[in-house]
């Protein structure tokens, strides 16, 4: 049987070893486990996506429901309800989902992967090494670097955690001359403050007096002061690790693949990594399926995994500049500089036009592997798309081209009809 051998257990790691396993692999999955509480500020979207996933259990105690208060531009305003996503908790459950799906878990640190007859021999600490037919590398920003690739500018993120008085969850947003903070409370007490700076201009003080440094930035900010309180900060700790915005140059070779954050790492800011760790991990199981068992279409495979990870990449780019740009109150301020011009200038929600649309053939997934089909390309989706309810589109566009929209629609159903009419108007078409 082959054998696929899954480095990492978060989010991205766990949906490619389930996807797997439903295909009938065998899979091992290698992790260490989390040392620290973390606390991560999810969406409702991102939550479905986990479910999605088959991670029930993992989110059965995971999530805490919070109204979020953002502080941006000089103006508040309170934002939907953002779910804090307890991490040990949803590490626990994880893990648990895994076990039940059949997929081994072996905790321990990864030394060395090296490549060897017929797959890879992964080197671990205190134990036999593990042999594998695939390669999964989902070990996030700790995973070895392939080249440079494309970089944001260099950020670090400084969380600050503390025990305070029990009270209601919440969590807010604020931005600063010199960066900007997310902070939530939950219910039990447990605080914590994460602080986003610039690495080349925030003039930081040596690890001794961070923790220091850190509280008093929050005593300067009216907004914390009013989030916190003045109550004591038992047992302040201090966690910093890099969150610049990073795009693997290669994230799909014909036995390894990479996804989530180590196949590519967004700006925090956009309260989406984990719902863009999971858009990569939930085609791969299709690619390893293709790679595997149809090693004629392993170029095709690769192209699909690679352009679609890049093109993520850059539409969570896009939108975080524009987020930046919103602040106007520090121009020139080197963070918000470096920020509110990167990755380039290009439109991250094109006008939609009809008459510009495409018909192209490129990658598609069809029955469990990656086959190449006509697909219309859109302002918005530059990879195409295929198929909307089930009605491949490039067919139908061609012939809306020369004939009535009245016919060429005729042969659907209620419910096709609804969603392929719905789509033609987001994309201009004026019947």
């Amino acid at each position: 049987m082959t054998t696929v051998a899954v480095l990492g257990a978060g989010p991205a790691g766990a949906a490619v070893a389930l996807g797997l396993r439903r295909l009938g692999y065998a899979v091992t999955l290698v992790s260490e486990w989390r040392r620290f509480a973390a606390l991560e500020g999810v969406s409702q979207r991102v939550l479905e996506a986990l479910r999605g996933t088959g991670l029930h259990h993992a989110l059965a105690q995971a999530a805490l429901p919070s109204q979020r208060q953002v502080n941006w531009n000089g103006e508040q305003h309170a934002q939907n309800v953002e779910f804090l996503l307890d991490r040990p908790t949803f590490d626990r459950g994880l893990r648990e989902d895994l076990s039940l799906a059949g997929v081994e878990l072996i905790e321990g640190r990864v030394l060395a992967v090296q490549p060897c007859a017929g797959g890879h021999r992964i080197e671990l600490e205190g134990r036999q090494a593990l042999l594998a037919d695939f390669l999964v590398e989902a070990r996030g920003r700790q995973a070895p670097a392939i080249g440079r690739g494309l970089r944001g500018p260099e950020t670090v993120s400084l969380l600050n955690r503390w025990q305070g008085t029990p009270g209601d969850t919440a969590s807010a947003v604020e931005s600063l001359a010199d960066g900007w903070a997310w902070m939530a409370r939950r219910a039990d007490g447990q605080c914590y403050w994460q602080w986003t700076v610039d690495v080349a201009s925030a003039e930081l003080p040596g690890k001794a007096m961070l923790l220091e440094h850190c509280r008093q930035r929050r005593r300067d900010s009216a907004v914390a002061r009013r989030f916190f309180g003045a109550e004591e900060e038992v047992d302040l700790q201090l966690h910093a690790r890099s969150s610049t915005a990073i795009l693997s140059p290669q994230v799909c070779g014909d036995d390894w693949i990479r996804v989530g954050d180590a196949a590519m790492a967004v700006d925090p800011l956009s309260g989406n990594g984990i719902f863009q760790s999971l858009s990569s991990a939930l085609q791969a199981p299709t690619v390893i399926n293709t790679l595997l068992c149809k090693p004629e279409r392993a170029a095709l495979a690769q192209r699909f995994h690679q352009q679609r990870v890049e093109q993520l990449f850059l539409r969570f780019a896009r939108i975080g500049r524009d987020f930046y740009a919103d602040e106007q109150r520090w121009l020139d301020q080197p963070f918000w500089q470096a920020r509110r011009q990167w990755p380039d200038a290009q439109v991250a929600h094109a006008e939609a036009d009809f008459a510009r649309l495409r018909i192209d053939r490129a990658p598609v997934l069809r029955d469990g592997f990656v086959d190449e089909a006509e697909v219309v390309i859109t302002a918005d989706q530059p990879l195409g798309i295929w198929h909307v309810q089930g009605v491949e589109l490039a067919p139908l566009v061609r012939r809306l081209r020369n004939e009535p929209a009245g016919q060429v629609l005729a042969g659907l159903t209620v419910e096709q009809g609804r969603m392929v009419r719905s789509w033609l108007l987001a994309q201009g078409f004026k019947p």
